[in-house]
């Protein structure tokens, strides 16, 4: 196929593919699926060889968020049974970190509820990176707190965080049917906040919210301009009580598509498999891991994942490796600070201004709500962690 061909060498040079090139590999047939993941493929083995770095969450406090993201089980007003509680304690998140990173994690995300943090909570957060890298040698920290406020992000690098996480989710256009209580504008600035300071940043996406084709390519476009070094990309978990519970849109199929566009777009990015894995790609998962080199290690925020057993069984069985800390993630001119930001990485090529309108509507999967689980174990829990 001329458009794999043509998407494959453009990765190699990471240079950007087009907006109908984007699209049309959205729009392709499963017939042509194995195509897709194989051209994929290959630009994720040119940078990033066999390795999947493995990440882990612990959620540092959780529910009674005061935003009012349709998609988020810990959001105003969200009636999901979640686990609610407020801050650990650093000793209680380095713990919880230590399971982690003993079942392979080379990143710890530390992950809080709220809009952004206030300069006290800024504080308390340093002082649980501090615990975390003075307990576990060689691990990275990435702090996810939601907005930040002038000079935050300083005060994070100085404590020994490594990346920031916050992600634009969806399309500029339809931000506003997503969440009214900040803005597409808002979390755009904290990801260039986190850049300024030094921070790695890491943004991404979330897929199956009802958004059309064009929104995917509009998002991960707008990611690639903002130039993180790693972009986790989100399948919606419909919890039920949130605004988008019976938002049941996804398939295997439909996701392996998705990643497979976003690697085109961003090739030498680590692109990371997050929230949503088990539950849209299910048996296919593997088939993923031809697209992204990273994946988030047993369970979520709020939700269970798989196994972590389960997980490193996978990457062996797939032909994968998981990469060890003394492995650098990012290819040598990224690692380096070779890119700058704002501006993509890599040679830019000519973007087209058509929209494809002849690609089929998505495909709705199935409800599976026996694969949503809520988290009852780990952090915030006396019960061990899945990891």
């Amino acid at each position: 196929m001329d458009l794999l061909n043509t998407l494959v060498d453009k990765g190699l040079r990471r240079e950007l593919p087009t907006r109908d090139e984007a699209l049309a590999v959205l729009a392709t047939s499963d017939d042509d699926l194995l195509d897709v993941v194989a051209a994929a493929g290959k630009v994720r083995r040119h940078w990033f060889g066999r390795r999947v770095k493995l990440n882990y969450l612990v959620n540092l406090k959780s529910g009674l968020c005061p935003e009012d993201c349709s998609y988020c089980s810990q959001r105003l007003g969200s009636e999901a049974g979640i686990l609610k509680y407020t801050w650990l304690k650093p000793d209680q998140a380095s713990d919880a970190a230590a399971a982690g990173v003993a079942g392979g994690a080379k990143r710890v995300c530390l992950v809080a509820s709220g809009r952004g943090p206030t300069d006290r909570d800024v504080d308390r957060v340093s002082e649980t990176i501090k615990a975390i890298k003075e307990n576990n040698e060689g691990v990275e920290v990435c702090a996810c707190l939601g907005l930040l406020s002038d000079g935050q992000a300083e005060r994070l690098r100085e404590a020994g965080a490594d990346a920031y996480n916050h992600n634009l989710n969806t399309s500029e256009a339809t931000y506003g049917e997503i969440t009214t209580t900040h803005t597409y504008a808002d979390r755009v600035d904290t990801v260039n906040k986190a850049h300024a300071a030094g921070l790695s940043a890491c943004s991404g996406l979330i897929a199956g919210m009802g958004e059309t084709d064009e929104d995917l390519v509009d998002v991960v476009f707008s990611l690639r301009e903002l130039d993180p070094d790693s972009v986790p990309v989100n399948f919606l978990i419909p919890f039920e009580g949130t605004p988008l519970g019976k938002e049941w849109n996804l398939t295997p199929q439909r996701c392996l598509r998705i990643l497979a566009m976003t690697r085109f777009v961003c090739p030498d990015v680590e692109v990371r498999i997050a929230g949503g894995r088990e539950v849209h790609l299910r048996t296919m998962q593997p088939l993923a891991l031809h697209l992204a080199n990273s994946i988030f290690l047993g369970d979520y925020l709020t939700s269970e994942g798989q196994a972590g057993k389960a997980d490193l069984e996978m990457i062996a069985d797939a032909g994968f490796e998981v990469e060890g800390t003394d492995q650098v993630t990012l290819p040598e001119h990224r690692a380096s600070g070779g890119c700058g930001s704002g501006g993509g990485c890599g040679s830019e090529g000519p973007e087209g201004n058509g929209v494809c309108g002849s690609a089929p509507a998505p495909q709705a999967g199935e409800p599976r709500t026996d694969l949503v689980a809520v988290r009852r174990r780990g952090a915030g829990t006396d019960l061990a962690p899945n990891a």
